[in-house]
C-alpha cells in the first residue's frame, strides 16, 4: 500500500519574508527565522493548502510524497 503525504514547500530564493502564511496556518509549522525565508516544519504541516492560498510571492506549493507503507517496506 503506498502512503501519500502532503505538505508545504516554500521557494526559498524567491520568498519575501512577508509573515502571511504564518497568520494562517492551523498547525503553527511555518516560521521564518531572522527575516529572512520561511520555513516549513514538516513534522507540524498537513498540507492544508492554506498557506500556498494566502501567499502574495505565489512562492509556496504543495507537494505529495508517496511512500510505501512499513508492511510493505517488510515484506519487499
Amino acid at each position: 500500500m503506498t502512503v501519500r503525504r502532503r505538505f508545504a514547500s516554500v521557494n526559498e530564493a524567491q520568498c519575501v519574508a512577508c509573515g502571511s502564511c504564518i497568520k494562517v496556518c492551523p498547525k503553527e509549522a511555518i516560521h521564518v527565522p531572522n527575516g529572512v525565508s520561511a520555513i516549513v516544519d514538516l513534522l507540524k504541516c498537513v498540507g492544508c493548502g492554506l498557506c500556498a492560498k494566502e501567499c502574495p510571492a505565489s512562492v509556496i506549493e504543495i507537494k505529495v510524497h508517496q511512500e510505501e507503507s512499513m508492511k510493505e517496506q517488510v515484506k519487499g
